[in-house]
């Protein structure tokens, strides 16, 4: 007899830059289940993208990751993270300046928590600058307006897109990170 293996279903929330960039990464990983762009990290309910910018709401820009663990683990989830952005700025990503950019992790227990300090630690020899990424616990998670969800799928054309995440994806695919039909 046959067992069937079901999915051991978790959630991930990371913020490292634009969100469109870490939503077209991630939505290419085996393993993920879906893949949400919006706020955490902020002080006000359901803030807009537009109050996000103005820096005062505290918020980062986020992915929240619903994955398979038995494919992927959260270890491999954050190893892909320190690749994929610089958590040694602060509060920017290339030209994407301001707090909603910065680099944070953000756990929903404690077994996360330590992966998520551990996997920091790991990383750092990586980098010649210190990581300033902000590891938090999760206190919420606000989606990001339906425009902003799958914008790399939806406006593959835009600039954003073919200027920072189409050369981040194919780099990703000719290091055999990211599948290469993906």
């Amino acid at each position: 007899m046959k067992h069937e293996i079901t999915p051991k279903t978790e959630f991930a929330v990371l913020g490292g830059g634009c969100f469109w960039c870490l939503e077209a990464i991630y939505r290419r990983l085996p393993g993920i289940l879906s893949v949400s762009s919006g706020y955490a990290g902020g002080v006000r309910s359901h803030p807009s993208y537009e109050e996000v910018c103005t820096g005062t709401t505290g918020h980062a820009e986020v992915i929240r990751l619903e994955f398979n663990s038995l494919q992927v683990s959260y270890h491999e989830i954050l190893e892909l993270f320190w690749r994929v952005h610089d958590p040694t700025t602060r509060n920017q990503q290339g030209a994407d300046i301001g707090t909603q950019y910065r680099s944070i992790i953000l756990y929903h227990n404690k077994e996360q928590r330590r992966i998520a300090e551990s996997s920091k630690k790991t990383a750092q020899p990586l980098f010649r600058d210190p990581i300033v990424t902000e590891i938090a616990p999760l206190e919420n998670f606000y989606p990001a307006e339906p425009h902003h969800q799958q914008f790399y799928e939806k406006h593959p054309n835009q600039n954003y897109n073919q200027v920072v995440i189409r050369p981040k994806l194919q780099r990703l695919k000719q290091e055999g990170i990211l599948p290469r039909e993906a």
